[in-house]
């Protein structure tokens, strides 16, 4: 019965396929392993998984304006504490950046400049500690153009909510009672002027130098009162 089955499927595929058996199964096998080396190489995509529930973020609180505050006030919104917005300055003007949290927030590329003026940071593209201040001296037109750019997006996308307050050294001003004491020392111990010291009187011993030196006009006067005298005692003994 077997056989009788086999003569008759040889003989179906001889007539229908023009093929001797032996290539008919060949033909077939060939074919079977192009397809399975074919759909290795073609990957079925992945089961649909299951849909995470997302978690529902908070919605940002609304700014809330500081006004005048310091440096060391500011420090305080550098996202440490979640609780507390991102504040950043720009040029001594305070912005709030909390809607940019992955950008100026804890682990965003600009982190670590936010609770301080990093108006020259900005300006030279830098993110070097010392850079992270609000000094802009000595800063050149292509980086003062560049922080211009930065405080027109910060202006035109975030809120204002203070400025920062310039620290000032104040001179101590001079007490009442310093100022009293200082006339009162004035009164007590006035200045000393100068006294005139009398001229030397001239005594005996100290010739004048008309007396100590005798003149032309006075030897000769003296020569001539000796010839009036010769002249008196010839005159006398005639």
């Amino acid at each position: 019965m077997a056989l009788q089955l086999w003569e008759t499927l040889k003989e179906a595929i001889t007539a229908y396929t023009g093929l001797s058996p032996a290539t008919f199964f060949t033909v077939v096998a060939v074919a079977i392993a192009v397809y399975y080396a074919v759909s290795g190489f073609v990957e079925s995509p992945p089961p649909p998984r299951a849909r995470e529930p997302v978690e529902e973020m908070e919605p940002l609180p609304p700014p809330v304006q500081l006004g005048d505050i310091t440096e060391e006030e500011l420090k305080v919104y550098d996202g440490s504490d979640p609780k507390k917005p991102l504040l950043m300055a720009i040029k001594g003007q305070i912005y709030d950046v909390s809607q940019s949290r992955m950008f100026y927030g804890p682990g965003g590329p600009y982190a670590l400049f936010t609770g301080k003026d990093a108006s020259r940071a900005l300006a030279k593209m830098s993110f070097e500690e010392k850079d992270l201040t609000g000094d802009i001296s000595g800063l050149g037109p292509f980086e003062l153009e560049a922080l211009q750019d930065w405080e027109y997006k910060f202006m035109s996308k975030y809120v204002k909510v203070g400025t920062i307050k310039k620290t000032v050294p104040v001179e101590s001003a001079p007490t009442a009672e310093s100022s009293e004491a200082e006339p009162r020392s004035a009164e007590a111990t006035p200045e000393a002027t100068p006294e005139a010291t009398p001229a030397p009187t001239p005594t005996e011993d100290t010739a004048t130098p008309a007396e100590a030196v005798p003149t032309e006009a006075t030897a000769e006067h003296s020569h001539v009162k000796e010839d009036k005298q010769v002249d008196t005692e010839e005159a006398a003994k005639e």
